[in-house]
């Protein structure tokens, strides 16, 4: 799902696809932060 959204989000946004899938955008940015920041992941 993450690599869905992370293939479309420029032509339609990360909000409207979430709304059609079973995901809150804020879940979707909290793991692309994890993947950019490593630091940020859970124990």
């Amino acid at each position: 799902m993450i690599a869905f959204i992370d293939d479309h989000r420029e032509e339609h946004g990360v909000e409207p696809i979430c709304k059609i899938l079973p995901i809150a955008p804020s879940t979707y940015r909290e793991h692309a932060a994890r993947r950019r920041d490593p630091d940020r992941r859970p124990a």
